[in-house]
């Protein structure tokens, strides 16, 4: 203590604690590369403290706009896995490697964007190009919406996955989830005939190209 001259362990019985000043929390590299029309929000805190993230707009965002790409290390194995997030993984010199991301320092804000559970909770496709993994919006994004994103037809296969659903005005095609409940058929839109599964639909709709 600086007021009566003695070292001591703990606190100064005669003048006190001393008076602590904590530093400026920087923000994660994740965090810090958040578009500005962007923001987190808290949407569940867990034990530890341990905060549920997700991404949601502060102005309309356009149909088709893309954002990318996603910032992560390759790696032939997931460090951190979280269920309510996509499994990314992309195609480099030959070798398929997933896009970790064990820590806010080690990616970008798309790490924070959750996955999509349906056609209506979905505004993002996730998709492969030149080895980079890219977002780009599937509608208008309104203010206050949370970013959800799902695989792209192509980027399902890939990733040995389904997609999410069918989107007919869009040229991304997904199929829809695997359900335990009973499901519509599917229609060929040439013939109208029924098919229980899209896999035989395709191959049925082969039939109708050959003879075009």
């Amino acid at each position: 203590c600086e007021d009566c001259g003695k070292s001591l362990i703990g606190e100064c019985k005669l003048h006190g604690p001393l008076i602590r000043a904590k530093d400026r929390v920087i923000p994660s590299r994740a965090r810090l590369t958040l578009p500005h029309y962007l923001t987190l929000r808290v949407l569940e805190l867990r034990a530890g403290n341990q905060q549920i993230l997700g991404v949601f707009a502060k102005k309309v965002i356009q149909k088709r706009t893309q954002f990318g790409p996603y910032v992560g290390q390759l790696s032939t194995k997931l460090t951190r896995y979280d269920e309510s997030r996509l499994v990314l993984q992309v195609l480099r010199d030959g070798g398929k490697y997933f896009l970790d991301t064990p820590n806010e320092d080690c990616g970008n804000w798309m790490m924070f964007v959750r996955l999509a559970r349906n056609q209506e909770e979905q505004t993002l496709v996730a998709y492969q190009h030149c080895g980079e993994v890219y977002f780009t919006t599937v509608k208008p994004i309104e203010p206050h919406t949370e970013l959800k994103v799902w695989y792209a037809a192509d980027y399902a296969k890939f990733m040995e996955t389904s997609a999410v659903f069918i989107k007919e005005e869009s040229d991304v095609c997904p199929l829809p989830p695997v359900a335990k409940e009973p499901v519509d058929p599917w229609i060929c839109s040439s013939c109208r005939s029924p098919f229980a599964t899209f896999a035989l639909l395709e191959s049925h709709q082969c039939i109708h190209k050959d003879r075009v």
